[in-house]
């Protein structure tokens, strides 16, 4: 007879943070109506221990224009989601991913209206 292990995921990655499904959808709509409105041209994604950060990028060796940050940790205090400008401050924290990227949908707002 065989024993059977259980994969060792949590213990190699030791409590990764992530996006969910629906939160990864809502920022990638968000990127591909920047994109189509000529505003961003790249993405990255850094998924690490304490926080899971979605930057979007004007150009590819330019800093990030928005970065949206998940740290659970602050999900009792300041809330777990924040707005980061391309300077480093924060522009938006709240507990809900939609009031903190709600300048950045205004602002895209303001751009097709015009």
């Amino acid at each position: 007879m065989s024993n059977i292990h259980p994969f060792p995921v949590a213990q190699r990655w030791g409590g990764q943070v992530g996006f969910d499904r629906p939160e990864l959808m809502r920022i990638l709509d968000l990127y591909g109506r920047m994109v189509a409105a000529g505003l961003w041209r790249d993405y990255a994604i850094d998924l690490g221990r304490d926080a899971a950060v979605f930057s979007g990028f004007r150009r590819t060796a330019e800093r990030p224009e928005f970065r949206i940050e998940k740290r659970p940790a602050l999900r009792l205090r300041q809330g777990q989601w924040a707005l980061i400008g391309e300077g480093g401050t924060v522009l938006k924290r709240g507990h809900e991913l939609g009031p903190v990227l709600a300048p950045i949908e205004r602002r895209l707002l303001k751009l097709v209206q015009n």
